[in-house]
């Protein structure tokens, strides 16, 4: 669940799920009893933040506690550099107690989602795209569904990810890219109308930016989804 407290761990077949309380690590919080793992990403508000991190510490905690064979988290790409954006600090927060709580921990770092995207999906008229980025500066990017993915190879093989922190993507687009894509795909017209590039996080993906590697990464796990035929598939199904 992204709101509310309880929550649950997915764990392998043969195994049982557990259910606890994000914001307490034991007594009453996160329980395991010999589960394979845990598994946890949270997307938050700026004045969720605070709660994203006592959470995040309260599942590393109850994890070593509970002595769970493995322990995945997805973070974000550039949480392990200095990149002055809070809900990036928020997650480098986390990894760092991890690090010290449960060095053999998997911390996935995804990148820009194409999921957020969909937000312009049902334009009929004119699409317009109004984003405060640089028109030809390519976007890395990942479905959501493929972390899933790629967090579930981390429980089904997890002595090929111990202690792995890695960046994940699927596609690298520029923004006049997704445009045209999306006048490709859907027929209906598209064009970017780039805003002042203001805020921290903007301005971030201007000068740094996420930087995955693409090719291994496609290498690694080949089914990766694109951009183009992720836009497909998941308009074919709305």
């Amino acid at each position: 669940m992204r709101g509310g407290r309880p929550w649950e761990v997915d764990v392998r077949p043969g195994g049982e799920s557990a259910q606890g309380d994000r914001d307490q690590a034991a007594p009453g919080g996160p329980r395991f009893g010999g589960e394979r793992g845990a598994s946890r990403s949270w997307i938050c508000s700026e004045e969720e933040l605070a709660t994203e991190v006592r959470r995040g510490i309260a599942l590393a905690d109850a994890a070593r506690t509970a002595d769970a064979a493995h322990l995945v988290y997805s973070s974000v790409d550039g949480a392990e550099r200095a990149t002055g954006i809070d809900h990036f600090e928020s997650k480098t927060r986390i990894e760092e107690h991890i690090a010290g709580t449960f060095p053999s921990a998997t911390i996935l770092r995804p990148v820009f989602f194409m999921d957020n995207l969909l937000w312009y999906a049902d334009a009929t008229d004119e699409r317009v795209l109004e984003l405060p980025v640089v028109p030809d500066r390519p976007m890395q990017m990942i479905a959501a569904s493929d972390i899933g993915r790629i967090a579930a190879a981390a429980f089904a093989e997890p002595e090929a990810y111990l202690g792995t922190r890695l960046a994940i993507a699927g596609d690298a687009v520029s923004f006049e890219q997704v445009a045209a894509t999306y006048q490709q795909v859907t027929g209906v017209r598209t064009r970017l109308a780039p805003k002042p590039i203001e805020e921290r996080m903007y301005q971030w993906f201007a000068e740094d930016g996420y930087q995955a590697d693409i090719p291994t990464l496609r290498t690694d796990f080949p089914w990766l989804q694109r951009f183009d035929a992720f836009l497909r598939k998941a308009l074919s199904a709305r």
